[in-house]
């Protein structure tokens, strides 16, 4: 067996470990209450004029810190012939700095375990969530802050002593970052490194299980797992072990000798295409001058109350490299939802793919999920005007849906944003018309081509990541 495989077999041995977490007396929900529990966070929505750092530019009306690091809000003018709406102007997040997501693995037992951090994010749901062992922007591990370095950096700028598993520039929300990357990275190390409070280990499995509950398993973390080559050649003649019909479906998917209805080549070929169909042009504006959008005292919003607006929050975190701060977040006015659906082909398991216009996006469009849009989307459009596939989504029955639950984005620049991901089995059910921007793939196909940047965004990314064939 080559190493690659030796790689993604130890992955799949880990997905099928769920003896709970390594080290600990205690289970998962009762280690991550007392995380909680032992520290102080606090946040509070504060005016503009109390932020600290942080000012709006005289010229451009650009909010930015006076570092010149970390992000800046800015205005986008946007045209494109993708979608209902031609031309928009909006907000965006300019962080162009590229930052590390990554995990540390280390086999203890036979099993590949991941150390994993509860890590509290100004905007995350309850605060605190379970993410990578080190999530840092630029801004963060150069210290521009003049904080602590976060915690178990050198593991990743030195790699003398680790094995890179996965190494992947991803991209993030093309809705709200202006062409935004992050370093997702897994590494093995053989040495004996110290669990600080605040992390520990996690079978795959035990994550995967984890990630069946709201909320919990933040988005960089899920981002991350989605890079990870599975080698399931191995098993998927023996399903025996295997829990669920699904399970066994998707672990056939995953294989590179699944008979896909089309190949890689013929993706890549329907892809170039959209590329060529689609026009973007994306133009930054002075955030001042940006049309339909005011601003008050605590925040920068469209004058029809949709969408999303900028707020400014003082946060407090004890357990944090600074221990308090101010900052600049995104809040959003309405609830997103992301769905797959999935269909057996000649008894391999597909998923429907769009190819998706964002602003943000570095090369027009990305592949994304069956179904990716806000509730003000379809719930006052009209049918012609809703996006494909999103009544079928909301109204399959629940004995169809092998996913629904709430997820937050990331909490670093986003107030409390969730979205309900959901994936649907189609099962007999079939489409009369799918339009040429979607295609069918396997979960191999997309497990290929998120190898690549700016493919597979990261909606996409973070739903296949929640699937289990276990």
């Amino acid at each position: 067996m080559n190493d690659q495989k030796k790689i993604g077999t130890a992955f799949v041995k880990s997905v099928q470990q769920r003896s709970g977490l390594y080290g600990s007396s205690k289970n998962l929900n009762e280690w991550f209450a007392e995380r909680k529990s032992n520290h102080v966070f606090s946040l509070q929505q504060i005016p503009f004029s109390e932020l600290k750092n942080w000012s709006f530019e005289t010229k451009t009306g650009n909010l930015s810190h006076c570092s010149g690091g970390f992000f800046r809000i800015e205005g986008v003018r946007v045209e494109t012939n993708w979608g209902n709406v031609p031309v928009w102007e909006q907000p965006i997040i300019n962080q162009p700095e590229i930052g590390y997501l990554g995990f540390i693995t280390k086999d203890i037992g036979g099993i590949l375990h991941f150390l994993i951090q509860a890590k509290m994010e100004p905007g995350n749901i309850d605060l605190i969530q379970l993410a990578p062992t080190l999530q840092a922007t630029r801004s963060n591990f150069t210290r521009i802050h003049q904080g602590r370095k976060p915690l178990y950096l050198e593991y990743f700028t030195d790699k003398s002593s680790s094995k890179v598993l996965a190494d992947a520039l991803q991209s993030e929300q093309g809705a709200r970052f202006l062409r935004k990357r992050n370093r997702n990275i897994i590494i093995k190390t053989e040495e004996e490194i110290p669990v600080y409070d605040d992390f520990c280990w996690m079978s795959l499995g035990e994550i995967l299980h984890a990630m069946k509950q709201n909320n919990l398993i933040n988005m960089d973390a899920r981002t991350v797992l989605s890079c990870i080559p599975f080698n399931v050649d191995d098993v998927t003649a023996n399903t025996g072990q295997l829990r669920s019909k699904f399970g066994i479906s998707f672990l056939r998917s995953l294989s590179n000798k699944a008979d896909s209805l089309y190949t890689n080549e013929e993706i890549i070929s329907w892809f170039t295409d959209q590329k060529f169909r689609y026009e973007l042009d994306v133009k930054r504006i002075p955030l001042s001058s940006v049309t339909n959008w005011e601003r008050n005292e605590y925040e920068i919003k469209h004058e029809s109350g949709r969408f999303f607006s900028v707020i400014a929050c003082s946060v407090e975190a004890d357990n944090r490299e600074v221990a308090s701060w101010t900052q600049p977040l995104v809040k959003a006015h309405q609830k997103g939802l992301i769905a797959y659906v999935v269909k057996e082909f000649n008894g391999v398991l597909h998923f429907l793919v769009q190819a998706k216009v964002e602003p943000g996006n570095f090369d027009v469009v990305e592949m994304a999920p069956t179904v990716q849009c806000l509730t003000g989307s379809y719930q006052d459009s009209p049918p012609d005007r809703r996006p494909p596939f999103v009544e079928y989504v909301l109204n399959a029955p629940q004995e169809k849906r092998i996913i629904d639950t709430l997820q937050s984005e990331e909490g670093g620049r986003f107030f409390r944003e969730e979205n309900r991901n959901i994936v649907i089995d189609m099962q007999n059910d079939s489409f009369d018309f799918i339009p040429d921007n979607y295609i069918w793939m396997t979960a191999g196909q997309l497990k290929e081509f998120i190898k690549y940047n700016n493919f597979v965004n990261v909606q996409a990314r973070s739903l296949l990541s929640s699937l289990n064939f276990k």
